[in-house]
């Protein structure tokens, strides 16, 4: 008889069942990965990043020192070594033979779709740097990008690491005051924008957003390059350049030059602050080599015959490190989509893993809940057997979505077989903007994944979980996640402002990290995150995580995705109070009847003390573009506020209806 995979009811029992899983013997035999990466890191920290840096990059000069910590917190990595990080991603996998290896599988929303070659990137990133430093670009300086996920983003981003400028990507879901205050930050000489992109089958634009953000004056900008993607009219200024009419005809001869291993590569500014942006500041060589062995060991990558995907955006964090330097710098062939998963349809990613037999596919545990609020049988419609490694990124994921993901993504092996024996291995990556690259992930070819956690630091980086004084806490205490040691890819500081770099970051535990997360660990070692220090709620005295609430709410079969937030209350302090999306088969009914089984159902899982004071049920939660779910707009609104600036999100109006319901169904409480 041919079995069938287990229904999403089913993966409850099956979590209970086992809570660890092995990578298969085949696997492990083949892996890039294997265990004495730990074994080396351990006998000499240093001396390991020394011998990847040297293994993953072309040096044009060799660093003399492989760190230098006198001047803690600030940190130099390689020194003394010189490299160009575009030279890297693209030209020597030219000058090896590769040329005609696929770099770039471009899927835009309407439907066109190229692929474009090493060597055709290498021409495209030649003939951008030549037309860039025609509009007087130096070394130094700064360019903001605004940019949709289209190929000429990171053929711009690779040109100004080409010459030595400095790339501030700004997402392109971001107002024109949040664009301005980020080119007024960084000083831009040059904007490079879209008349826009595609949203949901309709044109979007970006051009729009530039000029007004430029209207006033007293900006830095000298010239904008605008690239034509929908085709739709727009202003054009005196600063203004179509891409069209200023790079095909340029050169494709270009001569790189060998930057300094400390070398600014890219400001990165951090979003949902309030007052002036934190510009995070990223310099080269240590970069480079953390984006590329983390992403070589991680997804198990073999770039001579994998095709990688990782759906970010190239405004954040995950779209530099593991979409642009990561995986060019290592010689992959990835896919890059300009749109949203459900544009034209719900299957519209699956769709694209089976087109281009995708092997790693790397995404955000969101995008896997409203997947799993689809339902399976979406998927199941798609041959997936091509996945050997899938991960996740961006928040922690709860345990069923885990299991969902391995179960239904994982174990696909083409609509009619029996799903496959050994499931593609899920590596959960934990980091930030901050650290530049992943700092806890499993091997995949190595560990034994456990649903919810990512587990271990990986090879040459020291992790620990402390106490509000900083010492160390035994299995199972809940504290502080804390970088004991300096890392490769590292900030190195926050742009024109080191008092503040050292104030966020150093203050409270000298010069050992803190990352601003809690987290716990586990009898065999392994971490739990816990989220956002400020995400666990203080309820009569007990700390309670955000996270492990929503995974109490999203193991419950009639819910799909769930937020948490803690909101003040004069008898316990913060109280838990619960947004859920309900799956199709379990809408409609008594909401408060709902409410309280849900509110029952949490007590169980978790204890008394975590059940939410309210449970309101919403047909979306507010979501930025890239799919993080703005918890801050829900604590307003949980707390009986107006919700604060919700122009970031994919649909602002989320959170007008569900501040109306709030007020409807919990008024007294809200």
């Amino acid at each position: 008889m041919t079995p069938t995979p287990p229904a999403d009811n089913q993966l409850d029992s099956m979590l209970k069942e086992t809570r660890a899983f092995p990578p298969s013997e085949e696997f492990a035999a083949h892996a890039v990965a294997t265990a004495d990466r730990y074994d080396k890191a351990a006998a000499d920290r240093l001396g390991y990043w020394a011998d990847q840096a040297r293994s993953v990059l072309s040096w044009d000069t060799d660093f003399t020192e492989t760190l230098d910590w006198s001047e803690a917190p600030f940190a130099k990595w390689f020194v003394g070594g010189e490299v160009n990080a575009a030279y890297n991603a693209v030209d020597r996998h030219v000058e090896a033979g590769r040329g005609d290896r696929v770099a770039i599988h471009f899927e835009g929303e309407p439907g066109d779709s190229r692929s474009i070659t090493y060597a055709e990137l290498k021409d495209d990133v030649a003939r951008a740097a030549n037309a860039f430093e025609s509009l007087g670009l130096a070394k130094g300086d700064r360019v903001a990008i605004y940019m949709p996920m289209i190929p000429e983003t990171i053929v711009t981003m690779l040109a100004c690491a080409r010459i030595g400028a400095i790339h501030s990507v700004v997402f392109g879901g971001f107002s024109s005051d949040a664009l301005r205050s980020r080119i007024d930050d960084a000083e831009a000489k040059l904007v490079v924008t879209a008349d826009g992109s595609y949203r949901r089958g309709k044109p979007s634009p970006l051009k729009p957003a530039v000029d007004e953000a430029l209207s006033a004056p007293g900006h830095s900008v000298e010239h904008v390059v605008v690239v034509r993607r929908n085709g739709e009219d727009v202003p054009v200024h005196d600063i203004d350049t179509w891409w069209h009419d200023l790079v095909p005809q340029q050169s494709t001869e270009h001569s790189y030059v060998p930057h300094d291993s400390e070398h600014p590569l890219f400001i990165l500014y951090t979003s949902g602050t309030t007052g002036k942006p934190k510009g995070i500041l990223h310099t080269t060589g240590g970069y480079l080599t953390q984006c590329a062995v983390t992403h070589r060991d991680s997804f198990d990558l073999k770039p001579e015959q994998d095709v990688y995907w990782c759906t970010a955006d190239v405004g954040w964090v995950t779209g530099h490190s593991y979409i642009v330097y990561g995986p060019l710098v290592n010689g992959a062939t990835q896919v890059v989509y300009e749109g949203t998963p459900d544009s034209p349809h719900k299957g519209r990613l699956w769709e694209i893993v089976q087109k281009y037999r995708v092997t790693q596919f790397y995404t955000a545990p969101t995008l896997i809940r409203t997947c799993m609020k689809w339902g399976r049988e979406i998927p199941d419609q798609y041959d997936l057997s091509s996945l050997r490694v899938l991960g996740t990124v961006g928040e922690a994921i709860n345990p069923e979505a885990w299991m969902w993901y391995r179960e239904v993504i994982g174990a696909n092996n083409g609509p009619g077989n029996p799903p496959k024996e050994h499931p593609a291995p899920i590596v959960d990556t934990w980091w930030q903007t901050e650290t530049g690259a992943h700092m806890i992930a499993p091997l995949p070819g190595v560990t034994a994944t456990k649903p919810g956690s990512a587990q271990t630091a990986v090879p040459g980086v020291e992790i620990g979980v402390v106490d509000e004084m900083g010492t160390p806490l035994g299995t199972g205490e809940a504290g502080l996640l804390v970088i004991k040691e300096p890392w490769p890819s590292m900030l190195r500081g926050i742009w024109k402002n080191p008092e503040r770099y050292q104030e966020t970051y150093w203050a409270r535990f000298g010069d050992v990290y803190f990352a601003g997360d809690g987290a716990r660990t586990d009898d065999d070692g392994d971490i739990w995150l816990m989220g956002r220090v400020d995400d666990v709620m203080n309820v009569s005295g007990h700390r309670l995580s955000t996270t492990e609430i929503e995974s109490a709410l999203v193991s419950h079969e009639a819910v799909a995705e769930a937020a948490v937030v803690g909101a003040k209350d004069a008898t316990t302090g913060e109280a838990v109070v619960a947004f859920v999306i309900l799956r199709g088969d379990a809408e409609g009914g008594d909401p408060a009847q709902k409410e309280q089984e849900l509110r029952a159902h949490v007590g169980q899982e978790i204890g008394p003390i975590a059940k939410p004071r309210n449970v309101l049920v919403v047909p979306e939660l507010p979501k930025t573009r890239s799919g993080k779910i703005m918890r801050r707009l829900l604590k307003d609104v949980a707390e009986g506020r107006e919700a604060g600036d919700a122009s970031t999100l994919a649909d602002p109006s989320v959170m007008q209806q569900i501040a109306e319901d709030m007020r409807a169904k919990h008024g007294a409480d809200a």
